[in-house]
């Protein structure tokens, strides 16, 4: 195999392991921020008014919707937009720390593919080499490196369709925990009225 193939072939194992560490290491931490038990238990505290249930509510739970209460009862404010500034401060920031891994994934996704044709490019040029110094029945050398060259595209694509599939599913899924947050956020705005 031509060493600029096998280069190749060995950076496309390393995105691709690259690739499952960061969809690991997003995984858990949406996880960690993904907590639901007793969001009900929150919308009900915060319909009736209940602010120092809430804060204990707030208290004992984890994840980024016990965060998003913690920030806004925090203010010590009855005032809507320093609130709603706070809210959003903090989502801001932990949006942008559960973010930090689909950039990658989403460089992968694209770029891979373009790295395996590069192998597949570096081959065919090995092939057409080997082809024009070989004897005229000597097909099956040339034939060897073609195959070798077109597996460096296959690779390319086997670490990228993961990759996007990946990034697709932590796009929405923090999406949704984002929307589940500014949702609460609004109906405790809606009740700091009154």
């Amino acid at each position: 195999m031509h060493w600029g193939v096998q280069f190749v072939f060995t950076v496309l194992i390393a995105l691709s392991v690259w690739s499952i560490s960061i969809m690991i290491q997003t995984s858990r931490s949406l996880r960690t921020f993904d907590k639901m038990e007793g969001l009900d238990e929150a919308d009900r505290l915060i319909r009736a008014r209940d602010w120092s249930a809430l804060k204990g509510w707030a208290a004992s739970q984890k994840g980024l919707h016990a965060g998003t209460v913690r920030a806004a009862l925090e203010t010590g404010s009855k005032d809507p937009g320093q609130v709603d500034r706070s809210i959003r401060s903090y989502l801001t920031l932990e949006k942008i720390s559960l973010e930090t891994g689909l950039t990658p994934l989403a460089t992968l996704g694209s770029n891979a593919p373009f790295i395996g044709l590069f192998g597949t490019v570096l081959g065919i040029i090995q092939a057409f080499g080997t082809l024009g110094g070989s004897v005229q029945g000597d097909t099956s050398s040339i034939m060897v490196g073609i195959s070798e060259a077109l597996i460096a595209t296959a690779i390319g694509l086997f670490v990228a369709i993961p990759a996007v599939i990946a990034y697709n599913f932590f796009s929405r899924k923090l999406k949704l925990i984002v929307l589940r947050c500014e949702s609460l956020r609004d109906l405790y705005l809606s009740r700091l009225d009154s």
